[in-house]
């Protein structure tokens, strides 16, 4: 890092930061520290969010689809294939356009090298256009305009691409280039960063559900000892719904138009009357994007997909939380050990310890993105009659979203890799409670009465007498079951069952899938 002069940002500390007396007591100093230079004089920029400094290898994979210049590349490529789209149709040599050829393979190419050479000088250049534009889709419009000036250079003076610029943005609004170019953005990252993390995460707990199918484990409801349960199946009920709602993220939509400054296709007419713009509309979102079609709105996307899509986003973070808040007490209980990292330190004074971070980061991550994620679903789908810009700064909030969720799915993951059950943990458990099996004895006090067993009267209130607030034993349980007029079958079922034999079908469970 290096230090320069930033004579504006000395005058923003100055004018933030309280005054206070200097080292020897006399001159005022505006600094938080006196003596200190600005952080913000130092270069690269230091990042203000933790997403794009502490954490930003987690969140890396993230800036190629839901950041700044990750949007301007995707509003570059619509541009251009809008272009295309309409000097060539449906067939690619059937112009929409009077006054046009159909592009040349070479000409298409160099069109969409714009896009794929969209690099750091790219980035710079068009950050220098809008600093003028103060406008970001106008300047990724003189973006392209200067690259069709400069075609004849690399395609020759046959080109006419360079008296084509007025073909560039034709008859668009600037939310018919960014809806289409958030949807592509959002697209991009759902079905190549954040769903296959996602997905690691489930797969791992599908495979924990399946090796510890039939690892017997105490069960608590409200916090009390209940019927026993197995570790593989309490693990299957995450995974089941996380697989559910993967199944409403492949079902989603994602919904872009191209209509105009109000959805009407007015000016579209206006010039062009003959053609069916419509159909136009619908092909090049479909076809040409990849999307579906919305065929009715006002200036903007209603944003109604994006709503369902981070709503489901949420409920997911939701469920991912429920599951590290309950890891981390498994952790606590005993019922999981922590394998602990080499070099690591657990705490600051107490050398013993082996903290649940993963979990913990997890569990903050997760919040932070559910309430990005709930405030995004609720403003985005929301506008003043035709038009504001409400969501234009909203929807710059989509990449810290995914990135908060994204960091704490690879704590889930990371912290699913280091643990392991304690089965001689949970063994104790099960063994120092045995009266759980008050309901499989009463409930078989029940089925006997019915069938016409004498001796079977009362059986809820004759097991809770024995039962309740007690500790007992395997030697209670057996003596209790031989004074009651079983069948010799029932008797000795029950006269066997132990905590850790008392789970049903638990590990035939874990096969169900969403």
């Amino acid at each position: 890092m290096t230090h320069s002069p930033n004579r504006a940002a000395h005058a923003l500390a100055d004018a933030g930061t309280a005054k206070r007396p200097s080292a020897d007591g006399n001159a005022v100093c505006p600094l938080p520290y006196c003596g200190s230079m600005l952080l913000t004089d130092i270069t690269p920029a230091i990042a203000l969010s933790p997403l794009d400094g502490r954490y930003q290898a987690q969140t890396a994979p993230l800036v190629e689809y839901l950041s700044e210049p990750a949007l301007n590349r995707e509003r570059i490529h619509v541009e251009t294939e809008w272009m295309i789209y309409l000097a060539g149709g449906d067939d690619g040599k059937t112009p929409y356009m009077p006054g046009v050829t159909p592009f040349t393979d070479a000409e298409k190419a160099y069109l969409r090298a714009i896009v794929d050479d969209f690099g750091a000088d790219g980035i710079a250049e068009l950050k220098s256009i809008e600093a003028t534009t103060h406008h970001d889709v106008k300047a990724v419009e003189y973006y392209i305009d200067r690259r069709l000036d400069k075609a004849a250079d690399v395609l020759g003076e046959g080109t006419e691409l360079a008296r084509l610029k007025p073909l560039v943005h034709f008859a668009c609004t600037s939310e018919d280039i960014n809806n289409l170019s958030y949807a592509l953005c959002v697209k991009g990252a759902v079905a190549n960063v954040w769903r296959p993390a996602l997905e690691r995460v489930v797969d791992k707990l599908a495979a924990a559900a399946d090796k510890y199918r039939d690892m017997p484990m105490l069960a608590l409801t409200h916090g009390q000892p209940a019927t026993p349960t197995t570790l593989g199946k309490e693990l299957a009920v995450y995974v089941y719904r996380l697989r559910r709602q993967l199944k409403h993220v492949d079902a989603q939509e994602y919904l872009g138009k191209i209509n105009g400054a109000t959805g009407d296709f007015a000016a579209h007419v206006a010039a062009l009357p003959d053609v069916d713009w419509v159909h136009v509309s619908r092909t090049f979102v479909t076809e040409r994007l990849g999307l579906d079609w919305n065929p009715l709105t006002t200036q903007i996307e209603s944003h109604d997909w994006q709503a369902e899509l981070y709503s489901t986003a949420s409920h997911v973070n939701h469920i991912l939380h429920n599951l590290a808040q309950d890891i981390w007490m498994y952790i606590s209980r005993g019922v999981f050990a922590q394998i602990p990292v080499k070099g690591a330190t657990g705490s600051s004074t107490m050398p013993h310890k082996v903290n649940p971070i993963r979990f913990e980061n997890a569990e903050a991550n997760l919040e932070l993105s559910c309430a990005l994620f709930d405030t995004l679903s609720a403003t985005l789908t929301e506008t003043r009659w035709q038009r504001d810009l409400t969501d234009s700064t909203t929807q710059r909030n989509i990449g810290s979203a995914f990135g908060y969720a994204q960091l704490a799915l690879y704590n889930l993951d990371g912290g699913l890799d280091g643990i392991h059950p304690n089965e001689q943990a949970m063994q104790a458990e099960l063994d120092s409670n045995w009266e759980v099996l008050g309901e499989a004895i009463q409930t078989a006090m029940r089925a006997a009465a019915i069938e016409g067993r004498d001796g079977m009267d009362n059986p809820y209130e004759r097991v809770k007498e024995l039962m309740r607030g007690k500790r007992i034993g395997k030697k209670d349980v057996e003596d209790f079951v031989a004074t009651l007029n079983f069948d010799e079958e029932t008797g000795k079922r029950l006269a066997q069952l132990t905590p850790s034999t008392y789970w049903g079908v638990a590990d035939k469970l874990v096969d169900y899938d969403a």
